[in-house]
């Protein structure tokens, strides 16, 4: 059923890329976990060990909260057609916002959306598998265009007053590190 590995196999890398949802799970030392689903044109495998994704202005920003207090993240990718199978991947995250030095280069391969906030880069330190066999088979997955929609139609002087307005602080009260960059 199960299987283990330090690096992402070929196969399961083929695997990841296909998905069209991905979860992604943090949680500070002391407060609520968070579980956020992801989707668009966000996820990208580097090599064996490193995957990012592309983080979008959204309600919250809890998972970079969680990041520059821990680092702890795991990311959750579940067959909705196909062969049955649910796959983790475990390891430490790094929060890299557009005054980065590595900004230019981690964000390249990404297609132009709007409201985009930071990424993620998770640096794999384990890999599982399960057998998924209750996890639902769904007819074919289209894209919501709501969230690109409202990030296109906002101003950059909206969306950074959107985010020093929600994306400061996370739920438990801890700093996402976010400040006004003017980016």
């Amino acid at each position: 059923m199960g299987l283990g590995w330090r690096t992402i196999p070929d196969d399961m890398r083929a695997f990841i890329e296909a998905q069209k949802l991905f979860f992604v799970a943090t949680a500070p030392q002391d407060g609520r976990v968070n579980l956020s689903p992801k989707g668009l044109d966000t996820l990208r495998v580097l090599d064996e060990r490193t995957v990012t994704y592309l983080d979008l202005t959204g309600s919250g920003n809890e998972t970079a909260a969680h990041v520059t207090e821990n680092g702890r993240m795991t990311m959750m990718f579940c067959a909705f057609s196909g062969k049955a199978m649910t796959l983790r991947l475990y390891g430490k995250a790094d929060l890299i916002r557009p005054d980065h030095p590595e900004w230019p280069a981690l964000r390249a391969p990404y297609p132009d959306l709007p409201g985009v906030r930071q990424l993620f880069r998770l640096h794999v330190e384990s890999v599982a598998t399960s057998c998924g066999w209750s996890i639902p088979v769904v007819g074919e997955m289209q894209e919501r265009d709501e969230l690109v929609k409202w990030a296109g139609g906002q101003g950059e002087d909206e969306i950074e007053a959107y985010r020093l307005a929600n994306n400061v602080v996370s739920i438990d009260g801890l700093s996402t590190g976010y400040v006004s960059d003017d980016f």
